[in-house]
This record gives structure tokens, C-alpha cells and sequence, in this order.
């Protein structure tokens, strides 16, 4: 390329205004940043307390849908039809009809209807239901439903369970159903959260010293994660006033909290070192680093933020509360890397590399001083190697990955969407047994039928007849009902086979679909499960193609191509495939269950994978945001493209690859949660952001940005305008004249 095609930098160029009024207010008041900052950190613990016992463990279902109306229907007009709670009783080796357990069983239930806050107490002593007694006669239930919303219903179990639970004369209790499931799932989460910070944290900080090597350089991005989550926690708790929060969301507040926070800080303090390494005061490299690194942490940001706004658009409180979270925590992190990071950096200057910890594993000396300064000078030349290597072999490195990734995701094909239930927890729970102990010992799965609601006047002659109607379906088993009050009734459909089979499923719409004189709507477990479904399909293009156009957009806005924009959207999905067949080969098929220590439902809960791919591909644009700004603040001051992608796999490479690591090594310590939801998520997100810097960062992107060559960074003329206008990038504004002429070189060369 001939010089006249190198842009230079404009004499006096600097930041646009507000960028640069923020950096001075930076660099000049540190010490009054970094007090506000700990003062609204002090607000945020006290506001954020308590925050966990106000989560939800539900919100799997679609509030608007047909079986949410019923349910609630049901429960305000027949309350004793929707137990929630299920006392399992085992007379041993006695038969449940022998006299001595009926008479303590009768006990038990007469107790439990006394209860303050319990309701619709029913046995299988009182009613002789064939369902509520096992087959082999040593097992039966007591059935009631505790009233309330999730914490009153918590705080119920809580008062009650310890006095029912354990040996009564001749009969072992266990306590079980729903209301139990929902509440042991709450206290595992929590208790297996502060397990994984305190997995993390250290394992974190260690890896931040052999990155930085300094201790004082590893504690800011600790503090900057745990400023993140204190102030997500404060507003997950103001939201509670509002609306349903979920307590899955707290795992997301914490993995993102510090990977994004060691992102972020990796990112502005390299760069900071870098100006401090060029002869840079600690203010003057402060200030561009913030109009560099800093405007790439802020723009990364945004892409993250969209990423997970797009659960938003999902009605289920258990997506819109990995949102709520997500958006927060993204949010806070930036700012407290673009607030905090820099005043300390201020304060701190040369001593950021104070308590250098890898001198002790080094010899000392001379030549040791010399070996450590041609490291650094040296610093990321196995990257420009990889680089170099990559698009010599461009084709064969595009297609052997992709066709890698592709293999790796195929057994999602054979992906079956299920519901969340007490297989969530570890076997050991109480709860789980119990349930499992129904499945396979009483027949019809108590708790798994479909509940038939009937609103309008009817008399029993049509009543008759619409069950007639009911019985004769062919995947129905038994027809039970109704039971009228008023102007509404229902009836329970006990399904062939599990509750949630596909059979259960397509009774669903058979039975929506019978003939009545009356409205009806119809509830259960396989009910939820297909409105929900429907929801998620129904919503699902719309938030893809949300994120994709915002993506699009802001890459745009990044790079000023219109080729790098669709480039990124393609190739972070495809970064997620491995992740996607990971989980179904895993934790559908139950591969390693025995291994990771959980109990394989053969399904997908149906939201995981929106919830899933949501967090990866914003982490993955994360990760792309970084490279490509330093693939394009080299290519506008070289117009070599070429070099531009060396370069930038050069500079970013380690540092991608590095804070890959570190949120790997979070998300893996989320991952050893003992209930299978979160286990998935953290090991899910672990693999895909592993995959996305190790693969496809390293090897396909360099190898299709070479295959693209400088028509990568093509754009027609009236974008061009519109990217010199409003598009942002890191590093200093090239001046317009050779930028224009480039552009025109740049695009004659492909015409």
C-alpha cells in the first residue's frame, strides 16, 4: 500500500466532548469518585439485604396462557383440587389398611387440617382413593394445600414440616409435593451460591495475579465484580415491590458480576499499561485509556445488555428475571470500570504493578531483569504466530472449524422440551424421594393428571356427556368429575403413561379441542408445558431478530463495514452450537449424570436454551468487541489488513483467552450447584465461552477475515457517512482526507 493511503492521526485530535469532560472529571477528583462510589456501594448492601428470601422459584408458565387462568381459577374456586402438599407414609412391612397405621394416619391428617394457613386436607384413609395408595399397600399419601404466596407458603413449610417429618408409631413420614420441591430448590440455590463465591473468589484472584502479576493489579477487578453484584442485588430487591423476581436470577448477578468485571478490568488496565509503558504520566494514560479501552468497555456493554434484554420479550418471569439481573449487572460492572477502575488507576499510577508476585518465581539479576523486560517486549508474539499461521491456511482453518463446531452441536437435533420438577434437585432431597417414590410405586402419578375447568351454566345430563366425550379420547385413562360449584365445574384426566410424555402433551390439544355446551380451558403439568412452548415459539423470532438487528447496528457503528456486522452475528452463533449439543448429550441423554452427580428427566426444561443463548451470545459479542476494536484502530492507522488482524489477535488474543478462563472458572464453580438447572447453565456457558475464544476467536474469525480480505471493511458511500458521523471506535479519529481516499482504494478494489 503506498503511504498515501496510511491515514494519521489529526494533529489535536481528542475525545468528543462529553468523553472528554468525563475524563477530566476522572482524572482530576479521583479520590471524590472513589468515595461517592464506596458510599453507593454502602447504600447497595443495605438496600440488597434480605434479597434472596424475596425470589420466586417458580415462573416456568405463561401468565396469559389458557392453563395459567385455569389454575388460578382453580385454586380461588376449589382450593382442595390443587394440593401442593403430600405427606408420603411408609407402614413398612405393614399393609396401610392395618389398623394401627390407619388409626395414626387418621391422627396425622386431622392434625394437619388444624393447621393455620393449610386447607383442603384429604388422605387416602378418608377417601379410599386407589391414586393415593401405593401399589404394593406399604406406602399412601396424605394430600392438602398450604395457601399464600411462594414466601408465606415457605414460611408455612417451614413452621410445620419438622413436626410431621420422621417416625409417628407404626409409620415413617416424609414431607413432599410442589410447595415442598419449590422451597428445598430455594434454600439448595442459596446455599449453593455462597459455596461457588467462595470456590471462585480465590480461584479467581489467583488467576489474576498470573495475569497481571502485580497482587495490587489483581484485587480491581475483585472489587469492581463485588460492587457489581452488591448493587444488582439492591436493585433485584427494589424490584420484588414490583413484580416476581426469580432466585436463578442471583446465579447470573454472580457469574456475570465477575467475569464481566475481570473483562472490563483486563481490557482498561492493559491498555493502561501500555500508555504508562510509551512514557505516558498516570493522568494523561488514564485519559486514554478511557477515550480508547474505555469507549470499547462501554460499547461492549451495550452489546451484552441487548443480548440479555431480549428475555424481556418472553412472558415468563424466570426469563425476565435473568434480564432484570443481566442488564443490571452489565450495566454496573462498566460503570464501575469506567469510574472506580480509573481513579484508583489515578491514585495508584506506576505502583499498579506494585507486589509483583512472579519475581519470586524468577531468578534474580541482571539477565533475570533482561529475560522479564524482552517477555513484555515480546509479549503476545505466539499470537501474531497463530495469527499468521490461521490465514496462510485461511480455507482450510474456516472449514475444519466450522465443520467442528457443527459436529459438536448435532445432538441438539434430537432436543425434547420438558418442565422443571423435583428431578431438579439431588437424590438425596426429601422432596425427590418422595416424588420418585410416587412415580414408580402409585399408579397414575398423583399430581401429574390435567384439570378440565367448565365456566357457564350446565346440567348434568351435559355434564354427562362432555365426560363421555373426555373418556372416549384415546390417551385418556380415567375421567374423575365433576365437581360443581355454581355456574363452574372440573374434571380431572388422568393421561396414559408419564405426565409430561408426548402423549399427556397431545391430550392437551384433544381435549381443547372436545365439544362442549360450556367454556372450557384446561390446567396440569403437560398443560403448562404447552403453553409454555407455545409462548417461547411464538416470541422466539421476534427476540432473535432483536438481537440481531441491534447487533448489527452496533457493530456497524463500531467498524463502519457492513460485512464484519453479519460476520459477528453468524459466527457467535455458531460459537454456541457446542454448548447447545453439550447439553442435550448430557443433561437429556444423561451422559456423565453419575459423574456431575444428577438425575436426568430426558428433557430440556423449555426455557434453559433461550436463557442459555441469550448470556453466551452477549459473551460472545463481549469477546468480539474486543478483538475487532483492536483489529480496527490498527487497520485505520496502517490500512494494511493484513497486519490489522495480526495485530489485533496480537494485542487481544491472551487477554481474550485469559478472562475466558478466569468466567470459565466462575461458571464452573456456579456448575457445581446440586440442582440441575443451574448445573447446566454454568457448565453450558463455561464450554461456549471456552469455545468462543479458544476456537473461534483464535482460528475462524482471523481465517474468514482473511478470507474476506480488505472487502471486510467495505461500505457503501451514504453508511460511510453515517459511520463518520455517529460510529465510535478505539483510538484517535484518523484524519478525513487519506481515510476518504483509503475508503475509495478499499472500494475500487473489489469492484
Amino acid at each position: 500500500m503506498t503511504e498515501v493511503n496510511r491515514p494519521q492521526r489529526r494533529a489535536g485530535a481528542g475525545p468528543p466532548a462529553h468523553l472528554g469532560r468525563w475524563t477530566r472529571l476522572v482524572t482530576a477528583r479521583p479520590r471524590l469518585s472513589l468515595l461517592a462510589a464506596l458510599l453507593l456501594t454502602a447504600l447497595a448492601v443495605l438496600a440488597g439485604g434480605g434479597v434472596a428470601d424475596r425470589l420466586g422459584s417458580g415462573g416456568w408458565e405463561d401468565p396469559d396462557a389458557d392453563s395459567t387462568y385455569a389454575t388460578r381459577a382453580l385454586e380461588r374456586e376449589f382450593p382442595d383440587s390443587q394440593p401442593n402438599l403430600l405427606l408420603l407414609l411408609d407402614a413398612g412391612r405393614a399393609s396401610v389398611d392395618d389398623p394401627a397405621v390407619a388409626a395414626e394416619a387418621e391422627r396425622l391428617t386431622a392434625r394437619l387440617a388444624g393447621e393455620r394457613g393449610v386447607t383442603g386436607v384429604g388422605s387416602y384413609w378418608r377417601s379410599g382413593a386407589p391414586a393415593l395408595r401405593a401399589e404394593d399397600g406399604h406406602e399412601a399419601l396424605i394430600a392438602a394445600r398450604v395457601t399464600g404466596d411462594e414466601k408465606t407458603m415457605g414460611e408455612t413449610l417451614d413452621r410445620i414440616a419438622p413436626s410431621y417429618r420422621g417416625t409417628h408409631g407404626p409409620v415413617e413420614v416424609s414431607v413432599g409435593g410442589p410447595v415442598a420441591v419449590r422451597h428445598e430448590m430455594q434454600t439448595i440455590i442459596q446455599e449453593d451460591l455462597l459455596r461457588a463465591e467462595l470456590i471462585a473468589l480465590p480461584v479467581t484472584l489467583v488467576l489474576l495475579v498470573m495475569v497481571f502479576g502485580s497482587a495490587v493489579a489483581a484485587l480491581l477487578p475483585l472489587g469492581i465484580g463485588i460492587v457489581a453484584i452488591l448493587g444488582t442485588n439492591a436493585v433485584l430487591r427494589g424490584l420484588t415491590n414490583f413484580t416476581d423476581v426469580s432466585v436463578f436470577a442471583m446465579n447470573l448477578t454472580t457469574a456475570l458480576g465477575l467475569g464481566l468485571s475481570v473483562d472490563y478490568a483486563l481490557f482498561i488496565v492493559r491498555r493502561f499499561r501500555e500508555e504508562l509503558a510509551a512514557g505516558a504520566e498516570p493522568p494523561a494514560a488514564v485519559g486514554t485509556t478511557l477515550r480508547t479501552a474505555g469507549r470499547t468497555v462501554l460499547f461492549s456493554a451495550l452489546t451484552v445488555a441487548v443480548s440479555l434484554a431480549a428475555m424481556l420479550l418472553f412472558p415468563q418471569y424466570f426469563l425476565r428475571s435473568f434480564a432484570y439481573a443481566g442488564i443490571a449487572v452489565v450495566l454496573l460492572a462498566a460503570a464501575a470500570a469506567l469510574i472506580l477502575l480509573p481513579a484508583a488507576l489515578v491514585l495508584l499510577g506506576h505502583r499498579v504493578d506494585a507486589l509483583d508476585l512472579r519475581r519470586l518465581f524468577r531468578r534474580r539479576g541482571p539477565a533475570a531483569t533482561a529475560q522479564a523486560a524482552a517477555s513484555r517486549a515480546g509479549e503476545g508474539t505466539g499470537w501474531a504466530r497463530t495469527a499468521t499461521l490461521v490465514m496462510r491456511r485461511a480455507p482450510f482453518f474456516a472449514l475444519a472449524t466450522t465443520a467442528v463446531l457443527v459436529l459438536l452441536g448435532l445432538p441438539f437435533l434430537g432436543v425434547k422440551f420438558g418442565t422443571a420438577d423435583d428431578r431438579q434437585l439431588p437424590s438425596t432431597a426429601e422432596s425427590h424421594v418422595v416424588q420418585q417414590h410416587i412415580r414408580e410405586g402409585f399408579p397414575g402419578s398423583p399430581g401429574g393428571g390435567l384439570e378440565v375447568l367448565a365456566e357457564g351454566r350446565a346440567t348434568q345430563e351435559q355434564y354427562g356427556a362432555y365426560r363421555d366425550r373426555i373418556a372416549a379420547l384415546p390417551d385418556v385413562q380415567r375421567v374423575d368429575g365433576p365437581l360443581v360449584k355454581g355456574d363452574t365445574a372440573y374434571f380431572t384426566v388422568l393421561p396414559e403413561g408419564e405426565a409430561v410424555d408426548e402423549p399427556a402433551q397431545r391430550l392437551v390439544g384433544e381435549l381443547r379441542g372436545v365439544e362442549a355446551p360450556f367454556d372450557t380451558k384446561v390446567t396440569g403439568v403437560a398443560a403448562v408445558l404447552v403453553d409454555s412452548k407455545d409462548a417461547i415459539a411464538e416470541r422466539l423470532p421476534l427476540a432473535a431478530a432483536f438481537i440481531a438487528i441491534v447487533t448489527l447496528l452496533l457493530v456497524f457503528l463500531l467498524t463502519g463495514s457492513v460485512l464484519i456486522p453479519l460476520q459477528a452475528v453468524v459466527l457467535n452463533a455458531l460459537s454456541l452450537t457446542a454448548m447447545f449439543g453439550a447439553v442435550v448429550w448430557v443433561f437429556q441423554d444423561g451422559h456423565l449424570s453419575g459423574l456431575l452427580g444428577f438425575t436426568s428427566p430426558g428433557s430440556i426444561e423449555t426455557t434453559l436454551p433461550v436463557l442459555m443463548f441469550c448470556v453466551a451470545f452477549g459473551l460472545s459479542m463481549d469477546y468480539g468487541v474486543f478483538l475487532l476494536s483492536r483489529i480496527k484502530e490498527e487497520y485505520d492507522h496502517t490500512r494494511d489488513h493484513d497486519q490489522a488482524v495480526r495485530h489485533g489477535l496480537q494485542r487481544t488474543g491472551g487477554l481474550i483467552t485469559a478472562a475466558a478462563v478466569i468466567l470459565a472458572v466462575v461458571m464452573v464453580a456456579i456448575g457445581t450447584s446440586r440442582v440441575t438447572n443451574t448445573k447446566m447453565l454454568g457448565l453450558g456457558i463455561a464450554l461456549a465461552v471456552l469455545m468462543d475464544a479458544m476456537i473461534v476467536r483464535s482460528l475462524l474469525v482471523p481465517a474468514v477475515m482473511r478470507l474476506t480480505g480488505r472487502a471486510t471493511w467495505w461500505a457503501p458511500g451514504p453508511l460511510r457517512s453515517l459511520h463518520r458521523r455517529f460510529g465510535l471506535s478505539e483510538g484517535e479519529p484518523a484524519a478525513p482526507a487519506p481515510v476518504e481516499e483509503g475508503a475509495r482504494d478499499t472500494v475500487g478494489a473489489h469492484r
